[in-house]
């Protein structure tokens, strides 16, 4: 991972009068590998668990849907809860509960063990998101947030890119407790370099007590940030989940490639993050309009991709960039529009992307079954981006004219 984020982001760093503003991000980005680890690590010792705890492959890809589920409803849950906490305590505080529930997977018994050990891990996970955002974007310049934002999402990319394969190689070498265990060490590291790397700050985490702060998510400019996200997502899941099969059967890829090729999805989407929070730092409306628009393009083509190997390969690539670029715009979007509910609504714009991947499963997945076939499936996904993209036009439209309030920053002392 180090040898990959600061070739990528130094550009986007802002000078600061203290050196450890760079670190302190990277702290987030730590965090990030971790949890978006454990979320994904499960599909690659899938067979295992089910093998190890007696259940069928369906009931344990439960284990995902556990998980999804938790991030939905805990994300805003538990920042409600830590409203008025300072934001270094609750990034400590969810960080130990990740740690903790990696480790009650590991040492999980039976499969009801293992999922409400999975529930716990993903209450971490959106709060983390939600509330490191707004921690990032307090600590860079004003012209610098999106990619702060971006620079600690890196984090998710690289775990799909690397810690997920890793995670899988481990299980199916030594059994899938020993992933759990190694992510367990993940947490341990991360909660470490948190403690010590982001600064502390100088008040409480949120100026609004939770009412007030439901009433900003309320906002109709934030809800339609809630409403592009599931759209957008939705529309890159539609596809990624049904991905392999459209390799193997369309494409005429053997299994192994498959592996290697999304490796390509991987790298498409480290570079996507970060461009998509360059852009919306020079521009917020045109980023959001450009990648959710760049999106549905490629979405649209990708069929035709699948005809040539090499094409179907580059597309992979593609969607991987296109679908990651609009994730620093989206966040930034609802940041921006949720003035003394920042952490909430960031957490709610997270639990967000999660029902649009879950959405965009489902859809693909009725498209498949009522005939339309593996080809048919990115032809949904554009409808669904563009509907996002329309969503995303009339905000703009809308918002033009009124006065725009920053994201809120943090007054940071260093420990």
């Amino acid at each position: 991972m180090r040898l990959i984020i600061p070739l990528m982001d130094v550009s986007m760093m802002t000078a600061t009068s203290s050196r450890s503003v760079p670190w302190a991000l990277y702290a987030l980005t730590i965090g990030a590998f971790g949890i978006g680890t454990t979320e994904f690590v499960i599909m690659g010792v899938l067979e295992q668990v089910a093998a190890d705890l007696d259940v069928s492959i369906r009931r344990a890809g439960l284990l995902i849907s556990g998980y999804a589920l938790g991030v939905f409803v805990g994300a805003p849950l538990l920042t409600i809860a830590s409203t008025r906490w300072p934001r270094k305590t609750v990034l400590v505080v969810l960080m130990v509960i990740f740690t903790l529930g990696n480790l009650a997977c590991a040492l999980a018994l039976n499969y009801p063990m293992l999922m409400v050990a999975r529930v716990v891990t993903s209450l971490a996970h959106g709060t983390f998101f939600g509330v490191g955002s707004v921690v990032a974007t307090g600590l860079v310049a004003p012209d610098k947030r999106a990619g702060a934002i971006a620079i600690m999402f890196t984090g998710l990319t690289v775990a799909t890119l690397l810690g997920v394969p890793a995670g899988a190689w481990l299980g199916h070498e030594y059994g899938w407790r020993t992933t759990f265990w190694a992510v367990t060490g993940v947490g341990v590291l991360a909660t470490l370099v948190i403690a010590v790397m982001v600064p502390r700050d100088s008040g409480d985490g949120e100026e609004s007590g939770w009412r007030a702060s439901l009433a900003a998510i309320g906002r109709p400019t934030v809800l339609l940030g809630l409403l592009m996200t599931v759209l957008g997502f939705a529309g890159v899941f539609t596809v990624f989940t049904y991905i392999q099969p459209m390799l193997t059967g369309i494409a005429g890829f053997s299994q192994d490639a498959v592996s290697l090729i999304l490796l390509v999805f991987g790298v498409g989407m480290i570079v996507g993050n970060l461009l998509g929070g360059r852009l919306a730092d020079r521009g917020q409306a045109p980023a959001l309009l450009i990648t959710l628009a760049v999106l549905a393009a490629v979405l649209g083509l990708f069929p035709f991709a699948l005809e040539y190997q090499w094409t179907a390969v580059v597309f992979v690539g593609l969607l991987g960039m296109a679908g990651f670029a609009t994730v620093a715009p989206l966040q930034l979007w609802v940041l921006n529009r949720a003035v003394g509910a920042a952490s909430l609504a960031s957490s709610f714009n997270i639990g967000a992307f999660n029902l649009g991947n879950a959405l965009g499963a489902g859809l693909g997945g009725v498209v498949i079954e009522q005939g339309g076939g593996f080809t048919a499936v990115p032809g949904a996904a554009v409808l669904v981006t563009l509907t996002g993209l329309a969503v995303a036009a009339w905000a703009v439209k809308r918002d033009r004219g009124t006065a725009i309030q920053p994201a809120p920053s943090i007054s940071c002392e260093q420990e």
